[in-house]
């Protein structure tokens, strides 16, 4: 990335909040597919999922679930669009006060969701409720690793600053280090988890989706006095070249099932409340 880029990071309204979540959807799905895929799901499986975001997961458990049903909840669903599959449908919806119906789902996906709930381990275990007997939950948050061992003196300003515009919004960048042992303490078994390193330098997705969100949200880490302008443009300048590489944050991934038999009665509810 150009320094000519970096100098319109400061230039407001210029991006859509659309791009930031498109990028993120291309720097992370295919790793959350991978995943689910490794689960063997069934065509006839109920799914839901947690935070859909603009919905490209959503659309692609509706295809992998061709025969069962696929709801996507957000508390800003405008960017989910239920013509794109029969199988679809959305509601707007704050998983933290927000009930589905007991053992009616196959696989619940919540991703980059928990880690900004005040209450996650409880809302685990109101989602562990909604599986289906043999059901899989799969989690994924962001743990953010310590700003003062960043690489440069640059990013150790950019990642604090917006570490701490983070936090003071509510989020726990530590929450996810705990995922594996949250599933457990949730009563869920046949743990795994993986983990994906982030950060300028570790793909052409991180550059896109880092230089993105730093054009759209880096006026107000320098309007709060947590990075100055010349640190935001050196930050950006020295996106896409070797002396900018970092690693800053790892997407813990964890899942598991929910133990006991699966129902060979009727058809579950696809949207009980």
């Amino acid at each position: 990335m150009t320094s000519g880029t970096s100098t319109g990071s400061l230039t407001r309204g210029q991006l859509s909040p659309l791009d930031q979540l498109r990028l993120f959807e291309s720097k992370y799905d295919p790793t959350t597919q991978s995943i689910i895929e490794s689960l063997a799901p069934r065509p006839t499986w109920h799914c839901l999922e947690l935070g859909a975001g603009a919905g490209s997961m959503a659309r692609w458990l509706a295809e992998r679930a061709s025969h069962g049903s696929v709801l996507a909840i957000d508390t800003d669903p405008r960017h989910l669009d239920v013509s794109r599959a029969p199988n679809l449908s959305v509601r707007r919806a704050d998983i933290a006060d927000e009930e589905f119906g007991d053992a009616a789902y196959d696989l619940i996906l919540a991703r980059a969701v928990l880690e900004h709930l005040e209450q996650p381990q409880e809302v685990l275990g109101r989602a562990v409720r909604w599986l289906a007997p043999r059901g899989w939950l799969v989690v994924q948050d962001f743990y953010y690793l310590p700003s003062e061992h960043a690489a440069s003196p640059v990013s150790k300003a950019l990642v604090a600053g917006y570490v701490r515009r983070m936090e003071a919004q509510g989020a726990d960048l530590g929450w996810a280090r705990h995922l594996p042992s949250a599933l457990g303490r949730a009563g869920l078994t046949d743990i795994g988890s993986s983990v994906t390193p982030a950060g300028p330098g570790q793909s052409a997705a991180d550059d896109a989706l880092i230089g993105t969100r730093l054009r759209q949200e880096g006026h107000t880490l320098v309007e709060s006095g947590l990075v100055t302008r010349g640190q935001l443009t050196a930050f950006l300048d020295a996106l896409g070249k070797p002396e900018g590489r970092d690693m800053t944050t790892l997407l813990v991934s964890a899942w598991g099932r929910r133990p006991g038999a699966r129902s060979t009665g009727g058809p579950r509810p696809e949207e009980a409340v």
